[in-house]
């Protein structure tokens, strides 16, 4: 827990295959870590893992993850573009809050869990495709997203959480699939845009 975190020198690091996982808070607060080289063995990207590493722009997680934990890249402030692998089953709550640069992200089809405020705040992110895989979408994931203009949600998908959609100031666009059986509290509250 914690191996390298507030090591505010650290700019580059590899992990070798022999590293099954990243554990908690490992690089937290690594501000000035940029370059990272991840071993084809890690299985989970532990709570808070790389939260806080404000230089890191860009992430490839490797194909043998199958799950991305709780605040596992919050804050990365500069983190344009990660790509997440298609064993990745579950990403959990607070992820990728506040990635302010994130634009786009693709999730694979082997997901089926997108925790609460997964992507909240992630004000940079204007496409995203949520796959036939999910079946719920939970409080708040996009919430904040303010460069968000349009959003299909698959037919597949029962239930729609509270504020997922919230201060969506550019979303001018919903298409809401088949399945969807109950809307939560204020999902689409400030989306100004929305006529």
């Amino acid at each position: 827990i914690a191996t390298f975190r507030g090591c505010a020198s650290l700019t580059s690091i590899t992990i070798p295959n022999s590293v099954t996982n990243i554990g908690e808070s490992a690089f937290e607060d690594c501000t000035n870590l940029v370059n990272i080289t991840i071993g084809d063995s890690i299985v989970s990207i532990e709570a808070q893992a790389f939260s806080g590493c404000t230089s890191l722009t860009n992430f490839t997680i490797p194909d043998s993850v199958t799950s991305i934990e709780r605040f596992a890249f919050y804050r990365c402030l500069n983190l344009s573009s990660i790509t997440i692998p298609n064993r990745v089953t579950s990403i959990r709550d607070n992820a990728f809050r506040l990635c302010a640069s994130l634009t786009n992200i693709t999730l694979p089809e082997s997901l089926t869990n997108i925790d609460d405020g997964a992507f909240f705040g992630c004000t940079s992110l204007k496409d995203i495709t949520i796959p036939d895989s999910i079946t719920s979408i939970s409080i708040g994931v996009f919430a904040d997203c303010t460069s968000l203009s349009s959003i299909t949600i698959p037919d597949s998908v029962t239930s729609i959480g509270s504020v997922v959609f919230s201060g969506c100031t550019s979303l001018s666009s919903v298409t809401i699939g088949n399945g969807v059986i109950s809307i939560g509290a204020r999902a689409f509250s400030g989306c100004t845009s929305l006529t």
